[in-house]
């Protein structure tokens, strides 16, 4: 993909201008001073622990033509600078400059772009827009912690990935015949104005629950930064698709329509357009009737779990807020199948019990998967869950008590438990589940060992939901990241005890 932008432009082409009117011509843009070769503009953002602009003499004895950087930045790197002839560009808000600038330099985009921010749930809706619009013949993919998948794939590292990442790879999807995209917008990434220069027809709001306070400290704070993606990203005429039903759908609408957005809201709310009157579940999936504008509508969704019919409904409202026709979106519902680790089908035992893995790594995703899941089992459900390391701490226990509320029987083990001491981290979410109760809780260090037993445990009409990881194939233990996959080890766990292998 390195060739996805091959040009030389000037400053003022990208819309920047520099101090002493210098307009240098640039070939390539980069955060990163070891990536900089000549005629490059490096951009030296301020960052949480360390300033880019410490990087600037790197950058120029690379051979940067140009810098990109705040007061601060440029204040930092004065002296180098002085003795350098390379361009110097100012930014009062450098990281929504870089933003728009990445998105000059590489120009094209998909015709059709929607985001979708909150706390849990931005991975199903993405990937359901994908499925919709693939199904309405459309070359459409989705982009966010799964990486890039459908018409055109690639690996990224992060859920919305850096401006300069993000704005290669649209520019590439358009020239692989990518037409239609639907990203994630993370918390992270709004707040540090990575979709900045993303031009969006639509956008949605899930839910809001904790999550990320390591990084925002405060709810007020969390919740800001998500709302960047209506107050700031999408612009006046775009629409915006919200969750009525979460307690601050409202919050949201007001901000919406402050903007002067479209609102299309989706939930069980009466001010929902598209509204989701009733449910009906089976083993396999569900029924569901929705009211859209008056008009009475019946779908089949082949999906476990009741919350995925909050997320089907908020895809389809934008598709239908980026142009479809309605009927036609909601003719494509019942050919939506199950996103890569949330509420996955990973094996059924031979007794019939199913094993499900679910990316839930927060305490109100944990409730809404159990409870999502429990109208479709007739026995008992027990859960595995775990909690990360060097991550909010705060939601350990309340993860734990999530678990013992809503599963009958919880096995607490190891998530990813990075640099911490992992028997910590599974002492808090046990703490937490104790709180709740003490019966059938129990403490299995080892992920692989607790799904076997938890796997051995199932007897007809149970089910076994192992929440964390999801889609992920990795475990990350101190610095080292260890092949482990839920659905995999989950497979051969219960091919192992009906003795299939």
């Amino acid at each position: 993909m390195a060739g996805a932008a091959q040009k030389t432009v000037t400053l003022s082409d990208l819309g920047l201008t520099a101090q002493g009117a210098c307009d240098a011509r640039v070939n390539a843009i980069t955060i990163d001073s070891r990536e900089v070769m000549p005629g490059a503009l490096f951009c030296a953002m301020p960052g949480s622990n360390v300033h880019g602009a410490a990087y600037i003499g790197t950058a120029l004895e690379n051979g940067a033509v140009a810098i990109l950087t705040d007061r601060a930045g440029a204040e930092m790197a004065a002296d180098v600078l002085a003795d350098s002839s390379a361009c110097l560009i100012i930014s009062e808000d450098p990281r929504q400059t870089l933003a728009q600038t990445a998105a000059l330099f590489f120009g094209a985009q998909p015709e059709v772009a929607v985001a979708v921010t909150g706390t849990n749930g931005k991975t199903s809706v993405s990937t359901f827009c994908r499925q919709i619009w693939t199904e309405l013949g459309l070359e459409a993919v989705n982009l966010g912690t799964t990486g890039v998948e459908g018409a055109w794939t690639y690996p990224l590292r992060h859920t919305t990935p850096d401006p300069i990442t993000l704005q290669r790879v649209l520019a590439f999807a358009a020239t692989e015949g990518v037409t239609h995209v639907a990203m994630e917008a993370s918390s992270h990434g709004l707040d540090q104005r990575r979709l900045d220069g993303v031009m969006l027809a639509a956008a949605g709001f899930t839910n809001f629950t904790q999550d990320h306070l390591d990084y925002h400290k405060t709810f007020e704070a969390y919740f800001d930064a998500k709302m960047g993606l209506f107050d700031r990203v999408l612009p006046p005429e775009g629409t915006a698709v919200i969750n009525l039903d979460d307690p601050k759908g409202i919050d949201v609408l007001r901000i919406a329509e402050q903007r002067g957005h479209e609102v299309l809201g989706v939930g069980r709310s009466d001010l929902a357009r598209l509204r989701l009157l009733s449910q009906r579940f089976d083993a396999t999936g569900q029924d569901l009737r929705f009211d859209w504008q008056g008009e009475i509508h019946l779908t089949r969704l082949n999906l476990i779990g009741g919350f995925q019919a909050e997320n089907v409904l908020l895809a389809a409202g934008l598709v239908i807020g980026a142009g479809a026709d309605p009927q036609d979106v909601f003719d494509t519902l019942p050919q939506l199948t199950t996103v890569r680790g949330r509420m996955q089908l990973a094996a059924t035992r031979d007794n019939g019990a199913a094993v499900y893995v679910d990316y839930a790594h927060t305490p109100d995703a944990i409730e809404t998967a159990l409870q999502a899941i429990r109208p479709h089992v007739m026995g008992r459900i027990i859960a595995i869950v775990g909690a990360g390391g060097d991550r909010d701490t705060t939601k350990r226990p309340l993860m734990g008590a999530a678990a013992a509320e809503n599963a009958d029987v919880v096995i607490v083990t190891d998530d990813n438990p990075r640099s911490e001491d992992p028997a910590l981290i599974r002492a808090a979410v046990i703490e937490g589940a104790h709180r709740v109760r003490t019966k059938d809780v129990y403490e299995v260090g080892d992920r692989a060992e607790a799904i076997l037993r938890a796997a051995d445990m199932l007897q007809p009409g149970d089910a076994l939901l192992v929440a964390g990881k999801g889609h992920e194939t990795g475990q990350i233990v101190g610095t080292d990241v260890l092949h482990f996959d839920d659905v995999e080890v989950a497979s051969q766990a219960v091919l192992a005890l009906d003795g299939k292998i």
